[in-house]
């Protein structure tokens, strides 16, 4: 029996959603929609606020996955929530640069830097 591997795993810290990408490379169309779908469901789920996506095992992403955080973001705003980024590589940063979400979304260097600054 093949096991089913993970593409995120979430987990609550001091009222904050912290969902952790499993896969060093967001290329796979389906991954990239399983992992926009269990966000959507986090940020559907309500209560908190805040969600922290957290990068340190992705080395590389589609822009398909661009456009799937695109629209988590939007989903935050649209419930007055906040959405930060954190432990985002160079390659992936330099991407984030040139395509402009720099400026869009909010990037951390560590999940506690990310938990200190969302707004409560």
């Amino acid at each position: 029996m093949e096991e089913e591997k993970s593409v995120m795993k979430v987990s609550d810290r001091d009222g904050t959603k912290v969902a952790v990408l499993e896969s060093s490379k967001m290329l796979d169309e389906l991954d990239i929609s399983e992992i926009g779908a269990k966000l959507t469901e986090v940020i559907q789920g309500g209560g908190d606020k805040g969600l922290v996506i957290d990068f340190r095992n992705v080395s590389n992403m589609s822009s398909s996955a661009l456009g799937m955080l695109i629209t988590i973001h939007k989903r935050m705003r649209e419930i007055s929530g906040e959405l930060r980024l954190c432990n985002i590589n160079d390659n992936i940063k330099e991407v984030f640069d040139i395509t402009r979400l720099n400026e869009i979304l909010i990037i951390d260097e560590s999940v506690e830097d990310s938990l200190a600054n969302i707004k409560k």
